[in-house]
């Protein structure tokens, strides 16, 4: 990659010559460059070494753990994998409920002084979680992975779509600024229309693009009705929502470019980047410990979906162990391009975009809106379950429809669900996104208690 780093000494303009937190970051990224192609289970050992290390802090200074594992850990003994697996998960209503008994009472000087964050609250249940430098290093050091993986030319101009940004920086985040020369960031409000976005992007013609999926899929059914093919963009990156198995697809048809997708938390930061040769995602296994776990809390084998449990591995201001995020994913097999890391076939969402059916059963649908356009002029969509066997199809259309086109979209929509399920439709000016910005295609509204 041709990146021209900024040195920190005057004077000294090549080589660069960083300071202490960019010289720290660009030793994590070395060192992550080189265990990425560790064997598996040196890479599990390593992360066993350092969770030995978080248990131990964790059980010493935080109340909430010395009191949850009382009986099941003992410090003094070796961690297994079985002793690991049998503590319990702290849940999202743990988190909000025992912010303060989750704190570390003794948060070593060297990660730095803590400092405090709030989740959007995208599933109505916003979180806040003590964070640290250290933390920050290793955020800016998978940044810069994500980077080198997928060849990025971070001199050309970034366009960013997210909610609440508007105007423009000299750099496109934390992980380059004052390390790397980058092109201008630009930035606009998720709330405004597709066709304003489009406009926008075009005049802006930026070389990459990161926003939501549901805002890709709205700008390339813009762009493809219009013929507008925004020149010189290169990638799509996208985040914070589920990425529908044809928003790829829609993307290559309406900018003939690849998307990019990551899967991250701002509980624990980075979770899976997606591989550079392939769609299906890597587990950053150099920051946490990511376990695929079955309702009964049992790990999943690959193939199968479970719930995602996350312990980030080096926030020793507030320790998230075997945090359960309230996310669904599928586990892999080993990927072919050579790397140690685990794989993410895929991330399926939260509990509230799953099923639901009278036997309690959860099922990941398969929706996604490229079919639909050829169809009808669907221009956005939200399918919601109001009963057991009962969805509502929400939908913002450029005319009204007619019986067939309805008739047709209830085949597709139907077809991915399970038997039974009858769907009406109800037709919308505008379908609103949710905190933070991100869009639900699927929600389940089906009253908590009857679900349970």
């Amino acid at each position: 990659m041709d990146w021209r780093f900024v040195s920190a000494v005057g004077g000294v303009l090549w080589p660069a010559v960083p300071d202490y937190g960019h010289a720290a970051v660009l030793s994590l990224l070395h060192q992550i460059e080189q265990s990425q192609w560790w064997p598996a289970a040196r890479i599990a050992a390593e992360q066993k070494r350092q969770l030995d290390a978080l248990l131990r802090h964790a059980w010493e200074t935080a109340p909430f753990y010395r009191e949850a594992w009382a009986g099941r850990y003992a410090p003094s003994a070796p961690l297994s994998d079985e002793a690991f697996a049998g503590l319990p998960t702290l849940s999202r209503r743990s988190l909000q409920e025992s912010y303060e008994a989750l704190k570390s009472r003794n948060v070593p000087g060297v990660h730095g002084k803590p400092f405090e964050m709030r989740t959007s609250g995208s599933t109505g249940a916003p979180v806040r979680v003590l964070k640290t430098e250290v933390t920050g290093l290793f955020w800016n050091a998978l940044t810069l992975r994500d980077h080198l993986w997928h060849r990025r030319d971070l001199g050309r101009k970034l366009a960013v779509i997210r909610r609440g940004r508007t105007g423009s920086a000299k750099s496109g985040g934390a992980a380059t600024t004052g390390l790397v020369e980058t092109g201008e960031c630009v930035m606009k409000d998720v709330q405004s229309d597709a066709e304003a976005l489009l406009d926008w992007l075009a005049s802006e013609a930026p070389g990459y693009l990161l926003t939501y999926p549901s805002i890709v899929v709205e700008l390339a059914k813009a762009s493809l009705r219009r013929g507008v093919r925004l020149a010189g963009l290169l990638e799509v990156r996208t985040l914070a929502e589920g990425l529908a198995p044809d928003t790829r697809a829609l993307c290559q048809e309406a900018w003939g470019v690849p998307l990019v997708d990551m899967y991250s938390a701002e509980e624990v930061g980075y979770i899976a980047l997606q591989c550079p040769r392939h769609e299906h995602y890597h587990v950053q296994a150099e920051s946490l410990v990511v376990e695929i776990l079955d309702e009964r809390g049992q790990a999943c084998p690959p193939g199968q979906v479970g719930r995602v449990v996350v312990t980030d591995l080096h926030n020793f201001a507030m320790p998230l162990i075997r945090y359960d995020i309230g996310d669904y994913a599928e586990l892999g097999p080993a990927c072919a391009c050579g790397r140690g890391l685990p794989v993410l076939s895929r991330i399926a969402g939260r509990v509230r975009n799953m099923l639901v059916t009278a036997a309690g059963k959860r099922f990941w649908p398969p929706l996604g809106s490229r079919k639909f356009i050829e169809v009808a002029p669907v221009l956005q969509h939200q399918i919601a379950q109001k009963e057991y066997d009962l969805l509502e199809a929400r939908l913002v259309t450029a005319q009204p429809l007619d019986a067939s086109q309805e008739g047709r979209l209830r085949e597709m929509i139907l077809a991915g669900m399970p038997p039974g399920m009858r769907l009406v439709f109800r037709y919308c000016q505008e379908i609103p996104r949710g905190a933070g910005g991100k869009f639900e295609d699927f929600v389940c509204e089906v009253a908590s208690g009857a679900a349970r």
